[in-house]
């Protein structure tokens, strides 16, 4: 992972490559152009994800037919070893990190000799035991995906890692929903913040809604990880293209997250250097209201509240009215004690 004192974007390529290594370079590519910090793939051999009897998602069988099982469209959707050596190091010749989700325990063992050290569990292995207790000893940063379970299961897949050896603090946990795309009114962006009071852990946000609006809502309620799904083209074939960002949206959401977060700074409120110069435009100074004589006693009859604020602050009222005027004032001038 890069630098943890930024929000980290994650672009997900999944498996919108199609199997075809150059369109996976080319994702690469678009990712990096865009400002992404990682490009994430998936690792599978779809023989040991799936059996033959396991349906396809209603989402899946809209956009890739009915015709074959889950395992076989998995197989078209598989990258070779060589195809993952390639694509690690494509990303280092582009300067943006390479991660994978390993679906099973050999190809989390395959991406470790890829020298990833990053592991991105993703939803549907948050109640796998083994799979968990396997990824918690290798003592990594997690990113735990958790779309589909409940808070008690998100509890027990923690409890599961860190039994086995990953600490808390290395520990993202992203609130999610598993639906492609996600409707808007299934979100419950809340929960990320439900899950970092209840598990005291860093939260982010794997976002399946179309658009950009949420992903950056994300970032404002205190994400420190956005995930979203890239395709160069919603109309290619597959499961999964037609929920994710083309290239020109993902650069329209990178600077979109990196203005959200520019603007929520750190939080102490003060006065900030930009302005300090309208401070005396817009604050106002307690001045005559008509002609003081000299001696004559300060009071609501003869003073008044008006800009500029270089003067006395009406702060100071009452430490002002029943004083005696030390000279005399014209209408407007500044009152000085």
């Amino acid at each position: 992972m890069s630098d943890k004192r930024r929000v980290q974007i994650i672009a997900e390529a999944g498996v919108n490559h199609n199997g075809d290594l150059s369109l996976a370079k080319r994702l690469v590519e678009v990712a990096a152009e865009a400002g992404a910090d990682i490009v994430k793939f998936q690792t599978f051999k779809a023989d040991r994800l799936a059996a033959p009897s396991a349906p396809k998602a209603r989402y899946q069988v809209e956009h890739t037919g009915s015709s074959e099982s889950q395992r076989n469209m998995l197989r078209q959707l598989e990258l070779s070893e060589e195809d993952h050596r390639a694509l690690a190091e494509h990303c280092r010749d582009c300067q943006i990190d390479f991660l994978s989700t390993g679906f099973d325990i050999e190809s989390v063992d395959f991406l470790v000799g890829l020298g990833v050290t990053t592991f991105k569990i993703p939803s549907g292995e948050i109640t796998n035991l083994p799979y968990l207790r396997h990824v918690g000893a290798k003592c990594g940063e997690v990113i735990l995906s958790t779309g589909m379970a409940s808070l008690g299961e998100v509890e027990a897949a923690i409890d599961a890692l860190e039994q086995a050896g990953t600490p808390r603090d290395r520990i993202i946990i992203l609130h999610c929903t598993t639906e492609y795309p996600a409707p808007l009114e299934t979100v419950n962006l809340k929960a990320m913040l439900s899950m970092q009071a209840a598990f005291q852990t860093r939260v982010g946000y794997s976002d399946h809604t179309q658009g950009i609006e949420i992903a950056v809502a994300a970032t404002a309620l205190g994400a420190c990880l956005i995930e979203k799904h890239i395709t160069l083209d919603r109309t290619l074939p597959g499961p999964d293209h037609h929920a994710s960002l083309e290239p020109h949206e993902l650069t329209e959401m990178v600077c979109s997250i990196r203005a959200v977060e520019s603007a929520l700074g750190d939080g102490v409120k003060r006065m900030m250097g930009a302005e300090a110069a309208n401070r005396l435009v817009a604050r106002k100074s307690i001045v005559a209201s008509r002609a003081i004589a000299a001696g004559e006693l300060y009071s609501p009859a003869n003073l008044t509240v008006k800009r500029p604020g270089n003067g006395i602050s009406p702060m100071r009222w009452d430490d002002v009215v029943g004083r005696r005027a030390s000279r005399g004032f014209q209408p407007d001038e500044l009152i000085e004690l």
